[in-house]
């Protein structure tokens, strides 16, 4: 016997909320948001997000078990992705939509950034232009895995972890937008404020490579610029 219209209402909506309650959690969202940069195995993100390997395991199943997630197994790694990529529109949305209503949300920023007034980022289409023109130079500070998987054209990569030791790759005579994964991502934060602190002419770009892309730019992939 076929469901009735309630039912089937119903059932509908049940399958739509596992997707809710998969992305119910800070944990799951900042894994979701490492994993769009790129294919991870599961140590590697529980580093990367300060989880034990068991808790960043039983959160991977998660959105797994919400097809959020695919995976790949090598020997004793198993290799975590993002199974579709509207899972990457999906995590814009919530961010976009989290700006808009929830004020909490807006006094977070406005604290963390209290304190570096001078950060006022510099705007995908300021950034392109002067790219275009050859007026600054673009260096991504992600980590090379993430450079390799997309990138802007022209900028190079200079991995958070190793700036301090390749400055004297870095013009001085103008000046240097990073950017990293996005607007709540603080590598290109951190790297601004180093590059400034040894006399650099630096500012930070909120955009991630994502946003890039939706325009309708051109990404580069591989090398390492």
């Amino acid at each position: 016997m076929s469901a009735s219209p309630r039912q089937f209402s119903i059932a509908v909506f049940d399958q739509i909320a596992r997707l809710g309650k998969a992305v119910a959690s800070p944990q799951r969202l900042r894994l979701l948001e490492v994993l769009s940069q790129g294919p991870r195995t599961v140590e590697t993100l529980a580093a990367e997000i300060g989880l034990s390997v068991a808790n960043a395991s039983q959160h991977l199943q998660i959105l797994r078990a919400a097809r959020l997630l695919q995976t790949e197994k090598a020997g004793l790694h198993v290799t975590y992705s993002l199974a579709d990529p509207l899972v990457v529109d999906l995590l814009g949305l919530l961010r976009r939509l989290a700006e808009r209503r929830l004020t909490e949300l807006d006094a977070i920023v406005r604290d963390f950034f209290a304190d570096r007034s001078d950060m006022e980022p510099v705007d995908l289409d300021t950034l392109c232009t002067r790219a275009h023109r050859g007026e600054v130079s673009v260096i991504d500070v992600r980590p090379t895995a993430e450079f390799a998987a997309g990138h802007i054209p022209g900028a190079l990569s200079v991995p958070l972890a190793e700036l301090d030791r390749r400055l004297a790759e870095l013009p001085k005579d103008r000046e240097i937008v990073a950017y990293c994964r996005g607007p709540y991502c603080v590598m290109a934060v951190q790297a601004v404020e180093a590059l400034r602190a040894r006399g650099f002419r630096a500012r930070r770009c909120d955009s991630s490579i994502h946003d890039w892309r939706s325009r309708g730019l051109s990404v580069a992939v591989g090398g390492s610029e």
